[in-house]
């Protein structure tokens, strides 16, 4: 497991408005960030837990913000609705389709994902594990 995941942007306005709404289908809440000198940063966490976290930071050192090429961030979301709710959020707010929500069984039966790039180009992936539900 990891102990948290960053991604950069631009604007952390907007970023934080956009992954607000993206992640709250997710049971995702903001929670407050400790300034610790850094550039401005805001952060998310399962509701009622501590990590992991997932941050977007203006880049420490204060180049442009740019997506990893090959890089992206995956969130486990609790229903087939919560992937569709979070997917259309994100792209009404700026967000660009990189995949459509759908199932996608060469992942697993039951596996339900869609995946979109943040208003910097960040990919992420809002994904619905029916295939380990059962488990």
């Amino acid at each position: 497991m990891f102990s948290h995941v960053t991604v950069g942007c631009s604007n952390i306005e907007l970023a934080a408005a956009f992954y607000d709404a993206v992640l709250a289908p997710l049971d995702m809440v903001r929670r407050v960030v400790v300034p610790d000198g850094g550039p401005p940063s805001a952060c998310w966490v399962l509701r009622g837990q501590v990590l992991p976290r997932f941050y977007v930071y203006i880049p420490y050192n204060r180049n442009p913000a740019q997506p990893g090429n090959g890089g992206m961030a995956a969130f486990l979301a609790q229903s087939k609705d919560a992937v569709d709710a979070g997917y259309a959020a994100g792209i009404a707010l700026g967000g660009a389709d990189e995949g459509k929500p759908g199932f996608r069984p060469h992942y697993g039966a039951g596996y339900y994902g869609g995946y979109l790039r943040d208003p910097d180009g960040n990919k992420l992936h809002l994904v619905y594990r029916g295939d380990l539900a059962a488990s």
